[in-house]
């Protein structure tokens, strides 16, 4: 019997016993995983581009030329760094449509495996880029995911079992900051086990079985809370513990996504954390249960002398530890609701335009109504005429759409208005984009129902809305019932003066 074997041996115990790992075990995930992070850029990269011109174009709701501008004047030279974006070198409309069409190109060369770090590089930074120049439309937790995943994976196949661990790490990150935010927000509806009970109706872009989820019996959607604080808070720790704890955490979070995925709108994020679970598992789990026709081949690396892999180590290991630091810092500031200050809470300051290492709080307080905005334009002040959203709740007996894995920013970012007491700035300009009738934006609702002539007035009103119960809806055919509030008074309004 020799050492080799012995050696084996005792990697697999130990892997199965102690949780230890190598690299080796783990590169059809890795391999699998990498196909996946693609095809879920292609949805990210492919949801934007219909989208871009009129969120950030020279004729979209915030320009990325004020942008620009705006960053210069108040940093100087030191704004390439403080806004890492390609778009300094071209901001034009076709730049931003030519950013999102070649990362498509480059999201379908990580899926078939063709120059695949190379893409991983540029697909990160071109999402990147995007990132930062599209304002509030883009800083959403599932943009700031996808980014973290994807610096991470350009790293996969140095055959560093860091990687794997960092894999994990952003999981547990994801999922345990969740339930940690619900816990230290001091928000009833999850320590009362009442979140769901409004959860269906007031999420941003409710499905169609959302309707169906919020008639169920209250018993049951207060157990549904529960569920979700025990597996946001508890089962996370079981990624870290022996393999069959893993496997188990794996199935149950996986689970999970899939229930969130039938009832809710939340585009990509959900795949995301599904895929990401597969560092849970390991090849010879995956091969397991892998249909045996489908056959993920292992990363193909190139040959590399001792030096360079030496540096890469050296590299990783740094890097771990800086994203580990800042991870923790985060979790104290979730935890206690104070900052960070001094040198840390600088280059935590700093690094977050680079999103490699982001805080996640999906959800930490439940809103208990739903307030939608009506939109309507008039030439005269006398006769209005309403704008249609192409996602949004608006119409009674217009059913909840099923979007995902698209993401609507627009119509994600109108669930927002209502919750602030003050109007937000981008959606003044959104306004005033209506009463110029700028094509690009008014490409981004359904109905403009002043094609030919700009109105001269917008008035916004305020609905509550809410979801029709079984017998309302079979005698009305309704989806929804709403309430008139009145004029949305940190905004009511605004006119063309020229």
């Amino acid at each position: 019997m020799s050492i080799q074997y012995l050696t084996e041996r005792y990697k697999a115990s130990a892997e199965t016993v102690n949780g230890w790992l190598s690299y080796q075990d783990y590169e059809r995930v890795a391999s699998l995983f990498l196909r996946l992070l693609g095809v879920i850029y292609l949805i990210a990269f492919a949801s934007l581009l219909v989208q871009i011109q009129g969120l950030a174009g020279s004729q979209g709701i915030l320009p990325v030329a004020d942008l620009l501008t705006h960053v210069t004047s108040e940093v100087g030279s030191g704004r390439y760094y403080r806004l890492p974006t390609l778009f300094w070198l071209n901001h034009s409309d076709i730049a931003l449509v030519a950013a999102c069409l070649y990362g498509c190109v480059v999201s379908l060369q990580i899926v078939f495996n063709y120059w695949q770090r190379t893409a991983l590089v540029i697909a990160f930074v071109l999402y990147l880029s995007l990132n930062n120049v599209s304002q509030p439309f883009l800083h959403f937790q599932w943009d700031g995911l996808l980014l973290e995943a994807g610096f991470l994976a350009i790293f996969l196949g140095s055959r560093s079992s860091i990687i794997i661990w960092l894999f994990r790490w952003l999981l547990f990150k994801l999922r345990f900051m969740s339930g940690l935010s619900k816990l230290t927000s001091g928000d009833q509806a999850w320590s009362g086990l009442t979140a769901l009970n409004t959860y269906f109706e007031v999420q941003p872009l409710p499905n169609p079985l959302a309707w169906y989820a919020h008639q169920l019996p209250e018993f049951v959607l207060r157990s549904a809370t529960a569920a979700t604080l025990v597996i946001e808070i508890l089962v996370p720790f079981m990624m870290f513990m022996p393999r069959r704890w893993r496997f188990a955490a794996a199935w149950i979070t996986i689970f999970w996504q899939l229930l969130i995925i039938l009832t809710s709108n939340h585009n990509w994020i959900n795949l995301l954390t599904i895929a990401l679970c597969l560092f849970l598992f390991d090849d010879r789990a995956l091969n397991s249960v892998m249909p045996k026709k489908l056959h993920i081949p292992p990363l193909s690396l190139p040959v590399q002398g001792r030096l360079v892999s030496g540096f890469r180590c050296v590299a990783i290991t740094f890097m771990a530890l800086f994203i580990l630091v800042i991870s923790f810092a985060q979790l104290w500031m979730l935890s206690t609701g104070q900052t960070v200050s001094g040198k840390l809470g600088s280059v935590i300051d700093h690094m977050e335009v680079y999103r490699v290492a982001n805080m996640y709080h999906v959800f930490p307080t439940m809103t208990t109504q739903r307030v939608e905005l009506e939109l309507s334009g008039s030439v005269d002040g006398i006769e209005w005429k309403t704008y249609r959203f192409k996602y949004k709740p608006g119409d009674l007996d217009q059913r909840p759409g099923l979007v995902m894995p698209h993401q609507p920013r627009l119509d994600w970012q109108m669930w927002f208005v209502p919750l602030h007491s003050r109007h937000l700035p981008w959606f003044e300009e959104f306004l005033y984009a209506l009463l110029d009738n700028a094509p690009h934006a008014v490409e981004l609702l359904e109905h403009n129902p002043f094609p030919d002539k700009p109105p001269r007035y917008i008035h916004v009103d305020a609905y509550r809305y809410t979801f029709t119960t079984p017998e309302q809806r079979q005698q009305s055919g309704n989806w929804w019932q709403r309430e008139a509030l009145g004029p949305f008074l940190p905004l009511p309004g605004v006119m063309r003066t020229e």
